[in-house]
């Protein structure tokens, strides 16, 4: 009788699992336990940060910081290095990437070029630092209980192939499966993988970055590539919780959440998954796990396609510092193309739209304030109506089922939100998703309200 095939498990660690040495062994217990095929990592906590103030100081000339963030990023990792009795092969590949953090350094020192290609380059070290330091910790878990697999570091800039828009880089699919399936598939049964979470390349190598939290998309890349059977997100929480748990005293950990609940949570502001991370996993409905590596023995929470229930009110999204961009003019009546002119300028200028609603003669959407609205934008868009922006808001969404189909929704939060002015309500593009604007001031007693609501309850 054939021996069951051992399941496929793509395991994710982040930064704050990534911290030193102590946690790093933790979190290689964990790999080992659970039997991961391929493991992704992040930087170590804070390093990505460092690396882009380190970009900036070197456009700046500011060599006092350079100095200073150059030594706090080399101290750090050579004392987890240190600390976990890195071997001289792994040592050697450490500091060559010390040097060339030194180099490129320099390079955008001289050239006084912080191009977001440049960017992706210097702050792609991160990860790559920290996957040399967790290849060790495996390494050393697996000679202890004395398996006979291989742990080996991986490049994934060699697998994560991308476009050339850099510091957001889109993912080559296709080309990610066929690198997967020829170079990885067949090893598996031997080869333990260490890689790096957040960074690609392009198809002529050049190095690119997947956007800030992108970690837990590459991991969800991987698991895609090789058909795995379960993709686990280890990260400093116990799973995703009914809301931020900080706001709302009274905020818990779910068992299960559907695939498309679980990506209107993510994208409206959840912390714990990146946005993109689902789509991957969804496309070949592997299921997600998301779990507290501090805490392993924690029941965490399960994505999946189907679940036993489903509430009309899952969870609540908090996602503030956002914008209200609301263009009036008369023209836009009965007329065609109004709003093709407006979101052209928007994708002209590589800026996200979040919700939108629209009336006879006016259009608002939601952006968060980090894109930036130029100058430049706003003259663009005053030629075709009257701007104005409101800043200082926050967006609240409630999700569940039926949403868009279920009678007294709207009368039932509003209720609850005495004296809240609410700023514009989108409802209807999604059954799984119910949002509004308030002032950032009153954001957080509008979700410990709406908690109390319709999740206490339950």
């Amino acid at each position: 009788m054939m021996a069951p095939m051992k399941k496929l498990v793509v395991s994710k660690f982040g930064g704050t699992s990534m911290n030193d040495a102590k946690t790093m062994a933790l979190c290689a217990q964990v790999a080992h336990q659970k039997q991961s095929s391929v493991v992704v990592v992040s930087a170590t906590s804070g390093t990505t940060n460092q690396l882009l103030e380190l970009g900036l100081a070197c456009v700046q000339g500011d060599n006092e910081k350079i100095k200073s963030l150059i030594s706090t990023i080399e101290s750090r990792h050579k004392k987890i290095a240190s600390d976990l009795g890195l071997s001289s092969s792994r040592l050697a590949i450490l500091d060559q990437l010390l040097q060339e953090l030194q180099s490129l350094a320099q390079g955008i020192q001289l050239l006084k070029d912080n191009s977001a290609r440049n960017s992706d380059a210097l702050v792609s070290l991160g990860e790559r630092l920290s996957s040399v330091l967790f290849t060790e910790a495996l390494t050393q878990k697996y000679l202890n209980e004395k398996s006979p697999l291989i742990v080996e570091l991986l490049d994934a800039r060699k697998l994560i192939k991308t476009d050339h828009h850099f510091g957001r880089a889109r993912p080559k699919l296709s080309e990610i499966e066929k690198l997967c399936e020829a170079n990885l598939k067949p090893r598996l049964g031997s080869t333990v993988f260490v890689t790096q979470g957040f960074i690609g390349s392009t198809i002529e190598n050049q190095t690119t970055t997947l956007g800030r939290g992108g970690s837990d998309f590459s991991a969800a890349l991987f698991a895609e590539g090789l058909g795995a059977d379960t993709l686990e997100i280890w990260t400093d929480v116990a799973g995703i919780a009914t809301t931020d748990p900080r706001i709302c005293k009274t905020a818990r950990m779910l068992s299960e959440i559907s695939f498309t609940e679980a990506s209107e949570l993510a994208t409206f502001g959840a912390k714990v998954l990146h946005p993109a991370t689902l789509m991957p996993a969804q496309r070949k409905n592997i299921p997600v796990f998301v779990g507290s590596s501090f805490n392993p023995e924690q029941a965490g929470t399960w994505v999946k396609k189907s679940v036993d229930s489903s509430p009309l009110v899952r969870a609540l999204a908090l996602r503030k510092n956002q914008s209200l961009v609301t263009l009036t003019t008369p023209q836009m009546w009965q007329s065609s193309g109004f709003l093709f002119q407006i979101f052209q300028v928007f994708h002209d200028h590589k800026i996200s739209v979040d919700a939108v609603t629209t009336s006879e003669i006016s259009v608002a959407m939601t952006l968060d304030s980090t894109e930036t609205l130029s100058t430049e934008v706003i003259q663009k868009l005053s030629e075709f109506a009257e701007v104005q922006v409101e800043k200082n808001l926050s967006l609240i969404s409630l999700i569940g089922n039926n949403i868009n189909h279920t009678a007294g929704l709207a009368e039932k939060a509003f209720s609850s939100l005495p004296g809240v002015n609410i700023r514009m309500i989108c409802q209807g593009a999604s059954r799984h998703n119910f949002c509004f604007l308030v002032s950032d001031s009153v954001s957080q007693e509008v979700i410990q309200n709406l908690h109390h609501q319709f999740i206490d309850s339950q």
